[in-house]
């Protein structure tokens, strides 16, 4: 759909209203301007919820000092016979307020629809949308009003699901787009709570039109947040915003392990092969560091993740006293290791099908 462009603006107060709110989300980006650069176009993801409205109202009031040029999205999954009239409000609304805004319903007027009526399915819609958006306006940042409780259930559902370390620390405040794009997915509420951006919604007079599927215990994201989270914030008050926070530093350790990595490698190349791996020295780790190291390795090397029951069984199988072996790796790649090395098998060649040349 084209975007629908802002009405003529009505007179407005000189200076936008400032609240404690705004002072902590400017502060935040002074410290980290790379988050939300000065002067950037800004593609903003608005449902219309509370927290996508506050985070609307904090970036138009802080646009006067950076200088941000703001363009709205937002997705109608079609789900509900309410939501195009609640887009249609929506839209009258980003205009009053001098802002453009895209509106797209799913299958409607060439977008794509969705496959399915699952979260996974409406998630990957709208970010594939919104990265379109964001190459036809030349925006380097989408912006999500994700907050503090939003980490806190992601982290709580992968830590049911066993994740790994990264996985406990997804959410972060920044990441590409899309793989390889330079494009950035950012999310500057996560230091929020929804009670914050209630109180922001209230102070503020906003309009918010809610979703009933977030109600719903159909969504596993649904039931954390009304079943769990309130069990956990009786038992221990102020449970969410310690989650969340637990998150974060899971992040930053994460980030400093990824840094470190390379160097740690660097002192266990094999000294008569630089692209394989000292098994000896390997082999005197502890598991949890041969584990990391061989995860880093094997991704930076053949991009294959491996996962947490491929490593554990590398790991066995790398002590001296099981000698040589091969592991298969997948993608028609193998880890090899025997008389002292690990190295990688080299990828199979492509080319014509039939009997090789003699």
């Amino acid at each position: 759909m084209e975007p629908i462009l802002p009405l003529q603006a009505s007179a407005r107060p000189a200076r936008p209203p400032w609240s404690g709110l705004h002072a902590r989300l400017h502060r935040q980006l002074k410290r980290d301007p790379a988050l939300l650069p000065p002067g950037a176009s800004l593609l903003v993801a608005v449902s219309g919820g509370q927290d996508s409205m506050a985070l609307t109202r904090l970036l138009l009031d802080l646009r006067r000092l950076h200088l941000w040029r703001l363009h709205l999205w937002h997705g109608d999954h079609g789900w509900r016979a309410e939501s195009g009239q609640q887009a249609g409000e929506l839209a009258s609304w980003a205009a009053a307020q001098g802002l453009a805004i895209t509106v797209e319903r799913a299958g409607a007027d060439g977008a794509a629809p969705l496959e399915g009526t699952t979260e996974a399915a409406a998630r990957q819609w709208r970010y594939g949308r919104l990265a379109r958006l964001a190459a036809s306006l030349d925006c380097p940042r989408v912006v999500t009003a994700h907050t503090a409780n939003d980490r806190a259930e992601t982290l709580l559902l992968h830590l049911a699901r066993g994740s790994h370390r990264r996985g406990l620390a997804s959410l972060r405040p920044r990441r590409p787009l899309e793989p390889g794009s330079t494009r950035e997915l950012v999310r500057p509420l996560l230091g929020f709570s929804r009670d914050d951006t209630a109180a922001l919604c209230a102070r503020g007079g906003l309009p918010i039109w809610p979703d009933p599927s977030n109600d719903t215990l159909q969504w596993s994201r649904n039931r954390v947040r009304r079943q769990v989270l309130p069990v956990l914030e009786q038992l221990h008050p102020g449970a969410t915003r310690r989650i969340s926070a637990l998150a974060a530093r899971l992040q930053q350790e994460q980030e400093a392990m990824e840094e470190l990595l390379p160097l740690a490698l660097a002192q266990l190349r094999h000294p008569d092969n630089p692209d394989g791996l000292d098994l000896r020295r390997m082999a005197a780790l502890s598991p949890p560091s041969q584990r990391q190291l061989l995860r880093h390795w094997v991704a930076e090397q053949a991009q294959i993740q491996l996962d947490a029951n491929s490593l554990e069984q590398l790991v066995q199988r790398l002590q001296p006293h099981c000698g040589a072996g091969i592991h298969d790796l997948g993608r028609g790649r193998r880890l090899v290791w025997g008389a002292g090395e690990i190295r990688l098998s080299q990828p199979p060649v492509s080319g014509p099908s039939g009997p090789s040349a003699p």
